[in-house]
């Protein structure tokens, strides 16, 4: 299992263990952790999912696609660590990830 921690904007942190291969957005709808919608079920078509990769973690994560990079344009707050948490799935190398949620997702 892999410990992904997701924090809230108002600094609120939820740990949920996920399994491999599992996408991060369909790990926090399944433990409803807020601020993350997922809207779209994870087909990379919205941007309710956006999140803030901590730092440390941004080399780690597979390269972002280009419609990734669409979807993301539509999200509130985007800047050099937003990803969508549907196009990032749950390998060992991801054991302790950290993401922040934005104050809200459209």
């Amino acid at each position: 299992m892999i410990k992904v921690t997701y924090i809230e904007f108002n600094g609120t942190e939820r740990t949920v263990e996920v399994e491999e291969g599992v996408s991060l957005m369909e790990a926090a709808v399944n433990n409803l952790v807020p601020g993350i919608d997922g809207d779209c079920g994870g087909m990379c078509a919205c941007a309710t999912c956006h999140v803030h990769v901590e730092a440390e973690w941004l080399d780690k994560l597979a390269p972002m696609e280009e419609q990734e990079d669409a979807m993301l344009n539509l999200a509130e707050g985007r800047d050099g660590s937003s990803r969508l948490t549907c196009q990032i799935q749950a390998t060992p190398e991801l054991d302790g990830i950290r993401v922040r949620t934005p104050i809200g997702q459209h």
